[in-house]
């Protein structure tokens, strides 16, 4: 899959499939567990080993639902004969109070993994939450909101596709599936115009340029690359930089950009707006998992 391509955005199930399945995801959970048990949860060692318990996951605020894959996987981990029912879809918006889902299985399993589970999906429902907000913001002016590679260290695949769930478009992933030349790249190569031409050289991937005036702007257009970022335009050179392209290159603003102020951004006629916020800036749901019988 073609993560770079924000044109052909994946399906939520496509790239829940292909995150969940990549390298370590796994062992992520398993990692997530061990930061939290260590040697072992004493606390819930007091339960009787055989005692059974029922649960019901609640959210306390207005949410963009993200992240239920992850919040079965740590819970399967710990207990694989644990039932999980879910009431809402993948990327359905729900109300404050909302029952979310419904959990059958060992106590000391539920008991152990909650927070885990918990912080995984509150994490997550955020980031696509806050999504959703900088999506609607932009309607009707056939501008995409990108994420950023600006991840919580260890998440970055699952904030990626928690952008998606809300209605938002990735970026590159990583280092490896796009050419993105920066200003420390354009001086150790000698300028925009010889960055893009070795680009062209090492890589058939799309090659995007940064620039921060008009004057790199216009050498990057006639250097041709696939896109060019314009970081930190005001309104008015946005548009004239807009003018000036022509539809020829596609265009991407960045830099001071928020959520009151994005829709004067897109109405300029970018191609694209990339948010660094929408996975570093995100505030937890507040979810609260409470057991109702237990046997």
């Amino acid at each position: 899959m073609d993560f770079w391509n924000a044109e052909q955005k994946p399906s939520i199930n496509s790239l829940l499939g292909t995150f969940m399945t990549a390298p370590l995801t796994r062992q992520d959970i398993k990692t997530f567990l061990k930061e939290d048990i260590g040697s072992g949860d004493i606390t819930a060692a007091i339960i009787p080993e055989t005692a059974q318990a029922k649960a019901e996951v609640i959210t306390r605020e207005d949410m963009v639902m993200c992240g239920q894959a992850w919040f079965n996987s740590v819970l399967e981990e710990l207990d694989a004969e644990v039932t999980i029912n879910w009431l809402v879809i993948e990327g359905a918006a729900v109300k404050k109070d909302t029952l979310l889902c419904s959990v059958i299985g060992s106590a000391r399993a539920l008991l152990t993994g909650e927070r885990t589970a918990l912080n995984l999906l509150q994490l997550l429902s955020s980031t696509a939450t806050l999504a959703k907000d900088y999506a609607d913001a932009v309607v009707g002016t056939g501008c995409k909101v990108l994420d950023t590679r600006k991840t919580i260290p260890g998440l970055r695949n699952a904030q990626k596709y928690a952008v998606v769930c809300g209605g938002c478009y990735n970026h590159r992933i990583g280092l490896y599936d796009g050419v993105l030349i920066k200003e420390n790249h354009i001086i150790a190569a000698g300028s925009i115009t010889q960055a893009v031409q070795a680009a062209r050289k090492l890589t058939k991937v799309t090659v995007e340029v940064e620039v921060e005036t008009m004057t790199e702007f216009k050498e990057a257009l006639e250097a041709r690359p696939d896109r060019i970022m314009l970081d930190n335009f005001s309104i008015e050179k946005l548009r004239a930089a807009v003018a000036l392209n022509a539809g020829v290159i596609d265009l991407e603003a960045s830099g001071n950009i928020s959520l009151e102020n994005i829709r004067d951004y897109a109405e300029t006629g970018v191609n694209y707006i990339s948010i660094g916020a929408l996975t570093k800036n995100v505030k937890a749901i507040d979810l609260s998992m409470r057991i109702k019988v237990a046997s």
